[in-house]
């Protein structure tokens, strides 16, 4: 029988209070935040618990652990009694993150990104325009040109000519390779507000976000303190703020670096911090001064603005901050790179970065 059948709904059963799957995700969310540590990670949990009542009657964090270990998530350290996270749960914490920041949007097919520009691309679109010499014969639409040679020619003397053929246009895909700056300064943790964390959360979420929806893309991560560093995906969820100055030009030196060799067209920073450039490296020592705007470092920190503009690699800079001598910082920096600034409170940073990132694929830089 042709139709629809309806029947009742019933909704997936969500995982209950205290059970395995509820305690992994706290478990999982307090290993970010205490940057990977598992032994002081189940200390907190076991505080949680002791306070708020957690576990079952007859589920302890014994048995808790145990079921970690059965299942992947952590593993028996170099050292007796002590725990290690696994790869299982570098995975889980990232996924967990592109669900709580991402988490409306839908998965999509495989992603390369659109461009204004239209030929033999990738992705067919619905527009569609006469044959011309050189289109590909798999461009052609079919059902269309019939229709054509039927309205020229009529049916009892039907052919198919050059033109009544008719192509069905493709969008060109481009490539993106996105670097994005973290800053572990000690100020991401300072005045009893931790920045760090949401940072990273942002971070795992875009990534894990590119290399599901967008595996043609390159993602590289870089920290900077005193220095400068890359680090890979899999060290997001464990990293940590160090006694650490703000040097800025290191971070931006090491983006450059690392976009020189990258053979997109399509180039881009983003660049996540709390504070002013405070620090410098001249020759082998460090120039440090967290009194105000140094002339010195600002010059320089300026100097390679306009050097990534004149390489065309915009900047996005995300001040977790609205100190009004920041914002006049940042303003200047993003005027000479002809980049992009956004001041967000903690809690909008992951919205805010997929809007720009989502935009930047449009275009051709």
């Amino acid at each position: 029988m042709v139709g629809y059948r309806f029947t009742e709904y019933i909704p997936e059963k969500v995982a209950k209070k205290g059970s395995f799957e509820s305690l992994r995700d706290i478990f999982l969310q307090l290993m970010v935040i205490t940057g990977g540590d598992v032994s002081e990670t189940i200390h907190w949990l076991t505080n949680l618990d002791q306070e708020h009542n957690l576990m079952p009657e007859d589920y302890g964090m014994g048995n808790f652990v145990e079921d970690l270990k059965d299942q992947g998530y952590i593993k028996e350290g170099n050292e007796e009694g002590t725990f290690e996270a696994t790869a299982k749960s570098e995975q889980k914490i990232r996924k967990n993150a592109l669900e709580e920041i991402f988490g409306k949007l839908k998965k999509g097919s495989k992603g390369d990104h659109k461009t204004p520009y239209f030929g033999q691309g990738d992705e067919t679109t619905t527009d569609f325009r006469e044959f011309q010499f050189g289109d590909s014969l798999d461009q052609i639409a079919l059902t269309e040109s019939l229709k054509n040679a039927q309205i020229n020619n009529g049916t009892e003397d039907f052919r198919l000519t050059e033109r009544d053929l008719e192509i069905q246009d493709k969008d060109f895909k481009a490539q993106t390779s996105t670097v994005l700056m973290i800053d572990i300064s000690h100020s991401m943790i300072l005045y009893g507000e931790d920045r760090i964390t949401p940072a990273k959360k942002v971070a795992m979420a875009l990534a894990e976000l590119i290399t599901q929806k967008y595996p043609k893309d390159t993602l590289d991560i870089i920290v900077f303190g005193n220095d400068a560093w890359q680090i890979e995906i899999k060290d997001l969820p464990f990293l940590q703020v160090g006694p650490y100055h703000t040097n800025t030009i290191a971070g931006l030196e090491l983006a450059i670096d690392i976009l020189k060799r990258k053979k997109n067209k399509n180039k881009q920073i983003f660049m996540i911090t709390d504070g002013k450039p405070t620090c410098m490296k001249v020759g082998i020592k460090y120039y440090k001064n967290s009194f105000g705007l140094d002339p010195k470092i600002m010059n320089k920190t300026f100097n390679l603005a306009a050097q990534c503009r004149r390489s065309h690699l915009p900047i996005t800079t995300f001040m977790i901050a609205s100190d009004p001598y920041l914002k006049q910082f940042v303003q200047e920096f993003t005027q000479i790179n002809n980049g992009n600034a956004y001041y967000s409170s903690l809690q909008g940073l992951g919205h805010l970065i997929f809007e720009d990132y989502k935009n930047n694929r449009r275009k051709n830089f």
